[in-house]
């Protein structure tokens, strides 16, 4: 049985509860997945600002997993899991408890009707390269060869061009 390595983004903004905050959310969907694969590492959970219209925070985090799984697979296990912590797939860019994206996986390249993997978006979210550069800054992008680590640097300097720009008043 050949194993695949997995690099997962977990993110959290809808509380189900006061004891069930995004942050713990995250962890638990950690532990969910950990409950059925390896977890080679899990990076720190990392307050964000949300993209869209929703205006809570988010709770961030990467995981690094081992498993048997086949990418269309994965993806069904993972939906089950955020399912089982309470999301609802009702609005693009709204709040959720729980979102977990395959992000990278050994195989490279893959694609199917509903699901892309590299993750169509991932270079340009800081929200998922800063955790996933704590855990995995070596790993490549199959579509550039850059890494993680070169990829988050990239969008950092970016970022600090655009918040460093002269302002008219």
């Amino acid at each position: 049985m050949a194993l695949h390595d997995y690099a997962l983004a977990l993110g959290s903004n809808r509380p189900l509860s006061a004891r069930r905050t995004p942050a713990r959310l995250v962890a638990e969907a950690a532990s969910l997945v950990g409950e059925a694969m390896r977890v080679a590492a899990l990076s720190p959970i990392i307050l964000t600002r949300p993209l869209g219209p929703s205006s809570r925070l988010f709770a961030n985090a990467a995981l690094l997993v081992e498993s048997p799984l086949a990418p269309s697979e994965m993806l069904a296990f993972l939906q089950d899991i955020e399912k089982r912590l309470g999301r609802l797939r009702h609005r693009r860019w709204g709040a959720r408890s729980m979102d977990v994206d395959i992000i990278l996986w050994s195989g490279g390249p893959w694609r199917s009707r509903t699901l892309t993997i590299p993750h169509a978006a991932w270079r340009d979210r800081a929200f998922v390269l800063a955790p996933l550069a704590a855990i995995g800054p070596k790993l490549r992008d199959p579509l550039s060869g850059l890494t993680v680590r070169h990829l988050h640097a990239r969008l950092q300097k970016a970022k600090a061009k655009v918040d460093h720009r002269p302002r008219r008043h």
